[in-house]
């Protein structure tokens, strides 16, 4: 009998990270209770910020108006994030809000919504600010109104960290930010939230949250807690990822997933990035159609291959759920990365860079993009391995 089977997963627990997280199948009740919260501030008009559909068809929206409701708090909606939100659209939408005298911002969604909405959070306190700026870091900010996530995926972890990513699309920019005023206010988990995500989305956001815990326990800047977080993510994912492929609606492992990417998200809090979201950045940068986390399963096999030799030994154990085996030994590079390849295949994603568009003729800019994007080399300074543009190309050709 394993631990899970002990776990009561519609207890609606609360975790306590960077954010204050309600986990477990109901947890959008809580919803009522965190408009409470919200008027009890003076807050009595928010701005909602989500994509286009999924907020209404997961019934997400029903709770949220019907709490809101309940509380007097008046809503603007703002329903255009895209996948790989762009900086003039979280203008739009703080424009939108100041109208409305929004003191608040609720977003529904993966992390493209979260991501947005934190970064309008901010700039409703910066008022004279653009999200431009807030990206090409021309300020820092130390404040931003009330923030409350409705995660909607179990991918990113924004629902329980510091960090958002907006991209600048006149220059193919897709940095990220880290301050510790967007940790939101609230945050939900509801697994039965998530049951309608198609499966190469399934696949997608969990490979998301594998690659926060390869990359977060062997940064420079690692620590027992990242690598204690990330071994049980490889485990969870290892074994709940095929039940969610087969049955999209098992709660189960909806909840088991939901619970992995979270304390992903908490595990890269701790001990940060390197290559794999460094380098993916200028691929949805300039290709903002392109999934996050596909582009992340691309590039991970051929990171794997540079860092375990300086890694091995946090890598073997890490990925023994995935690929059993390994011993840690520096020859074993190889071994790892194709097994980490064969593994990312069981679960659907084949895909080279040649596959989602990229010629080898792309590989100059986006190394360029990889040093120049603001945030990015502050990444690569925290990877395991000395880092200049030979590797990163290297990286990069590997990857076809």
């Amino acid at each position: 009998m394993s631990w899970e089977q002990g776990i009561n997963i519609n207890n609606v627990s609360t975790i306590i990270g960077g954010a204050r997280v309600f986990l477990g199948v109901g947890a959008i009740e809580k919803m009522d209770f965190i408009a409470g919260e919200l008027k009890a501030k003076g807050v009595d008009s928010v701005i909602v910020m989500t994509g286009k559909a999924a907020y209404a068809k997961t019934g997400a929206w029903d709770h949220v108006t019907k709490a809101l409701g309940n509380h007097g708090i008046k809503y603007v909606l703002y329903n255009k994030v895209q996948p790989n939100p762009e900086t003039q659209q979280v203008d739009e939408a703080v424009r939108e809000a100041k109208a409305a005298g929004a003191k608040a911002v609720i977003a529904i969604g993966g992390g493209s919504p979260i991501d947005a909405g934190k970064s309008a959070a901010i700039l409703l306190e910066y008022t004279d600010k653009t999200c431009q700026e807030l990206y090409e870091a021309k300020f820092s900010p130390e404040k931003a109104v009330p923030f409350v996530a409705i995660n909607l995926t179990h991918g990113t972890g924004s629902e329980i960290n510091r960090f958002a990513v907006v991209t600048i699309p006149e220059k193919d920019y897709k940095p990220a930010i880290a301050y510790d005023c967007i940790y939101p206010f609230y945050s939900i988990d509801d697994p039965a939230l998530m049951t309608t995500l198609p499966a190469h989305q399934t696949s997608y956001v969990t490979v998301d949250a594998v690659n926060h815990v390869v990359e977060a326990a062997t940064t420079v800047l690692n620590n027992p807690f990242a690598i204690t977080l990330g071994r049980e993510v490889m485990t969870l994912v290892a074994k709940y990822l095929p039940v969610a492929l087969e049955k999209p609606e098992d709660l189960e492992a909806r909840y088991f997933l939901t619970y992995a990417a979270m304390i992903a998200g908490t595990s890269f809090d701790n001990g940060l990035l390197h290559f794999t979201h460094a380098l993916e950045h200028p691929l949805s940068g300039i290709r903002p159609e392109l999934s996050h986390g596909l582009g992340l399963a691309v590039l991970l096999p051929a990171i794997i291959k540079a860092i375990y030799p300086a890694s091995g030994a946090i890598l073997a154990d890490l990925l023994a759920p995935i690929v059993p085996g390994l011993t840690g030994a520096p020859g074993e590079a190889q071994k790892a990365a194709d097994g980490m390849r064969t593994w990312l295949g069981t679960v659907g994603i084949k895909e080279t860079l040649a596959d989602i568009g990229f010629t080898r003729e792309d590989v100059p800019r986006l190394v360029q993009l990889t040093f120049e994007t603001p945030g990015l080399t502050g990444l690569l300074g925290c990877a395991p391995i000395p880092f200049d543009e030979k590797v990163v190309e290297m990286i990069y050709v590997e990857s076809f």
